[in-house]
């Protein structure tokens, strides 16, 4: 039976409704104007089934247009599982549409052409040499990520889909490859990606890579630690059976290395002065100012370390993580793997691509060391006294200097000697969180904003 597939006034308005309620949806705080269909590659056809992939634009009353992908499966009879997943569930005549990420059809078809390296109308499926694909075990989607969607096949393999599109190479396939080619081992190796041209350049639209079993991330791993310091009340940091520190220390060690073989890969410029990155963190910080009052009087401080970072002589840049946290480091059995190499979500892609002095990633994971420190104080509990303030700032010392330490053991030299730029890094990171916070999570700002009074104090 042939499918009759909806067309594209169908699709636009079933993603009109549907979009807003995925959670990787980027713009909810906007209203959609209209969603237009610009690509329809077909995948497979079927008795009863279809599959296309899909790229959209979508208009908002204000601000820019954005892009996304959406491959679509199309069956005249959907399954309890896919019913969650479905754009329309009443075109009369008509194939109903749906997310068909979350059908293995679909997803093995991906994966087949993968493997087989094939170029369907547009898209263009590439792997590395030697990369092992498991093409026989069928997807699952995992429920972790917030702006891609993942799928899991067997326990050896990992497909990411990039649902937001940036016109250019996405910086995760291509630091992944760099570093895969370096035999990097604090990386997940890329085994391929599916590109396609958006505006005459090539753009990346899904990649794939080892799918790493029996590893934990590190934000949980650090509350674990933090959480027992203040349940025990009479043991310092250093004195835990869940102590972090040597797990700092060779993170610190692993982000070391992974900087090593980016620079050795894709080399080392020398940025004269800090004149162009500071006015940036300024004009950031004057934005931030105007929209969180409490922020507004922090502003003049948080100005003078930058003024004293301006000062600073050459800096070494090259490619880097840009946007490294706990959340963004996986501990195995073995060692410490970073992940996720997009860099931050609100930068276009040329800003991510753009080399940087490697304080900035150190500079990420110091302020995320302090978020897991302080993380359970912004609970309000009747313990959150001065003496768990206290732990909590003994606990971030302690895993910060075991970091630096780390990393200083493999490069030779201390990231804490250039204090005067560390900490402006420190605070323009600390401002992007301030700004998230107060958008998304406004109980949570007193974290940021604590840490900038801190910052500023030396």
């Amino acid at each position: 039976m042939t499918v009759n597939l909806p067309d594209d006034q169908d699709i636009a308005g079933g993603l009109r409704t549907w979009l807003p309620q995925q959670r990787w949806f980027s713009a909810k705080d906007r209203d959609i104007a209209a969603v237009h269909v610009i690509l329809r590659v077909p995948l497979a056809s079927d008795e009863g089934y279809a599959a296309e992939h899909v790229l959209i634009s979508v208009d908002f009353t204000s601000g820019p247009t954005l892009r996304y992908q959406i491959p679509l499966g199309y069956r005249t009879h959907l399954s309890e599982p896919l019913l969650s997943w479905a754009l329309l569930d009443d075109l009369p005549d008509k194939a109903s549409p749906y997310d068909g990420l979350h059908d293995p059809d679909l997803t093995g078809r991906l994966l087949t052409a993968l493997v087989n390296g094939e170029n369907i109308g547009p898209l263009r499926f590439e792997t590395l040499p030697g990369g092992v694909l498991d093409s026989a075990s069928p997807g699952r989607v995992m429920n972790t990520e917030q702006s891609n969607t993942s799928v899991v096949f067997g326990e050896t393999l990992l497909f990411k889909v990039f649902r937001q599109l940036e016109v250019g190479i996405n910086p995760d396939v291509e630091l992944h490859r760099a570093l895969s080619e370096a035999g990097c081992e604090h990386v997940a190796e890329l085994r391929g990606w599916i590109e396609t041209d958006i505006d005459g350049e090539p753009t990346t639209l899904a990649m794939a890579q080892q799918f790493v079993e029996n590893a934990a991330d590190g934000w949980s791993m650090a509350l674990i630690s933090v959480r027992d310091l203040f349940t025990e009340a009479d043991l310092h940091a250093a004195e835990l059976g869940s102590d972090f520190s040597g797990d700092a220390e060779r993170l610190g060690a692993a982000l070391a290395q992974v900087h090593a073989d980016l620079a050795r890969s894709l080399g080392v410029t020398e940025r004269n002065g800090e004149s162009s990155v500071i006015s940036d963190m300024r004009g950031r910080l004057n934005a931030a100012a105007q929209a969180i009052p409490q922020l507004a009087e922090l502003r003049e401080p948080v100005l003078a370390v930058f003024d004293q970072a301006a000062d600073t002589g050459p800096t070494r840049v090259q490619r880097i993580h840009g946007d490294l946290h706990l959340g963004q480091v996986l501990r195995t059995p073995l060692t410490w793997l970073l992940i996720d190499f997009e860099g931050e979500p609100l930068k276009s892609v040329a800003e991510r691509r753009r080399p940087d002095s490697p304080l900035r990633d150190v500079a990420g994971m110091l302020r995320s060391f302090d978020y897991a420190g302080h993380h359970l104080l912004r609970e309000g509990s009747p313990g959150a006294t001065g003496q768990r303030e206290y732990r909590a700032l003994e606990w971030v010392d302690r895993n910060s200097s075991a970091f630096c330490d780390g990393y200083a053991a493999v490069t030779g030299e201390d990231p804490r000697d250039n204090s005067a730029l560390l900490r402006a890094y420190e605070l323009d990171k600390a401002v992007y969180e301030a700004v998230y916070e107060a958008r998304h999570r406004p109980s949570w700002l007193p974290l940021p904003l604590h840490a900038i009074e801190r910052l500023v104090a030396g």
